[in-house]
């Protein structure tokens, strides 16, 4: 497994590579855990040559955010990686990445109307941040390609839709989402939760269940997000959203517009004692 810290060094190394070596990207900001084990795994299965990159983005973070804070451990996320073969870890600093200064770098901006709610309304700048720093590690990796999770599937959405616009050619392979034995979505996030609170934090996927059993149902979409959003505060989560929208586009389902869509159920929630932000879809159709 070959380990590179520098930009100059990665574009020499890709460079180099046989043009007929079919290469994957799994971009990371790290912690890893099995979700990213199961993207891993797949491209392995799929690629000839895997690179994964470890680097905390500055840049989709917000003022209030826990970028310093955010759950470094780089020791077990390389032996996470030799466990399956990488080929390739990319592990750069800010400064390897935004030499001059991340504030006056060229930015991607996304689609406004897939990006300007769910996640990117109380983080407005994140995705912008998201696409910039997938875009220039699409150019340093040039792969053939990319895996994502679904648990972020706002993110895949934008990631897929910039890939369609920029005329990048590049396969992007969602990945479904990867749950603990309890339900929870499994994050690096997860590791600010104390042992009672993760298994509270189970509560996110259950809610999301029972929401798309009341649906089907027959219960007015409405009525059963608003339920699930009572239920979900009475128990100490305090939400960010909980809303139902199509798969395609994102756009948003109500009462009068659900006519066979794929959609999915999207949730948001701050949770235990540092206020873990963690998300979650389920699709219903």
């Amino acid at each position: 497994m070959k380990i590179i810290h520098s930009v100059s060094e990665l574009i020499i190394f890709r460079n180099s590579l046989d043009p007929a070596v079919k290469v994957a990207l799994v971009p990371t900001m790290g912690a890893l855990h099995s979700g990213h084990l199961a993207l891993l795994t797949e491209a392995k299965e799929k690629a000839d040559f895997v690179i994964i990159s470890i680097f905390v983005n500055p840049l989709q973070f917000g003022q209030n955010e826990d970028l310093n804070k955010y759950p470094r451990t780089l020791e077990a996320d390389l032996e996470l990686c030799k466990s399956v073969n990488v080929d390739l870890v990319f592990i750069p600093n800010p400064e390897e990445i935004y030499p001059e200064s991340q504030e006056n770098i060229t930015k991607i901006i996304p689609r406004e109307k897939v990006a300007n709610y769910l996640c990117g309304k109380t983080r407005p700048n994140h995705f912008s941040g998201v696409l910039t720093i997938v875009l220039k590690l699409f150019n340093l990796s040039l792969p053939h390609l990319a895996y994502f999770g679904e648990k972020d599937f706002q993110q895949l959405t934008l990631i897929r839709l910039m890939v369609k616009d920029l005329n990048l050619n590049i396969q992007i392979m969602p990945i479904s989402i990867i749950r603990s034995d309890s339900g929870l979505a499994l994050s690096s996030r997860n590791k600010y939760l104390n042992s009672d609170e993760l298994i509270k934090a189970s509560q996110i996927y259950s809610t999301l269940i029972k929401t798309a059993q009341n649906i089907k149902k027959g219960m007015q979409i409405n009525n059963a997000l608003e339920f699930a959003r009572g239920s979900l505060t009475k128990e100490g989560f305090t939400i960010d959203y909980l809303e139902a929208r199509s798969e395609n586009d994102l756009e948003i389902i109500n009462n009068t517009n659900l006519i066979n869509l794929p959609f999915r159920l999207f949730i948001a929630v701050y949770f235990g004692a540092n206020k873990t932000r963690l998300i979650d879809n389920l699709k219903v159709i």
